[in-house]
């Protein structure tokens, strides 16, 4: 049993995964909150949806960890060898995954909670929309610097 893939596998699926679920649930909570702020005033559903869409990029954050693990890692080109030599590197590949799977899930359901806030403003006061953006991507900072680390981590194993 080649250990090492195992555990370079599980970093690419945490990434991807944890990120994932945390883009699923703030998408899935500002969509609510746009429903009904659009069906009282449709006019402003283009606010909502820009607001709606920020929590979505995280999953978009892990899924590209996740590829540049598989790429480096060897598992998308199925050259596991230095892997199967060196359980060590798997395990590495999993603890590079960490920061974008936790900072992306736990990023994208507060981004979505600070969305939802935002279109509760545009539902008062649409021309305050920008604000609501605003607020939103302070949040998406976080998820910015996980990914990062989670890069330079990947990138860096040899």
């Amino acid at each position: 049993m080649n250990w090492g893939a195992i555990w370079a596998t599980a970093g690419a699926v945490c990434a991807a995964l944890f990120a994932g679920i945390g883009s699923a649930i703030g998408v899935g909570i500002t969509g609510q909150a746009s429903a009904g702020v659009v069906s009282e005033n449709p006019d402003l559903s283009g606010k909502c949806l820009l607001l709606q869409l920020l929590p979505g990029t995280q999953g978009i954050y892990g899924l590209l960890i996740a590829v540049v693990i598989a790429l480096n890692s060897g598992l998308m080109s199925g050259d596991v060898s230095a892997l199967a030599a060196n359980t060590t590197l798997g395990v590495r590949y999993l603890v590079a995954g960490l920061p974008i799977a936790i900072g992306g899930l736990v990023s994208a359901v507060y981004q979505g909670k600070v969305a939802v806030a935002g279109i509760n403003m545009v539902a008062k006061k649409p021309t305050e929309s920008g604000k609501g953006m605003v607020m939103a991507i302070m949040v998406e900072t976080y998820a910015v610097l996980s990914l990062l680390i989670s890069f330079l981590l990947v990138i860096g194993i040899k």
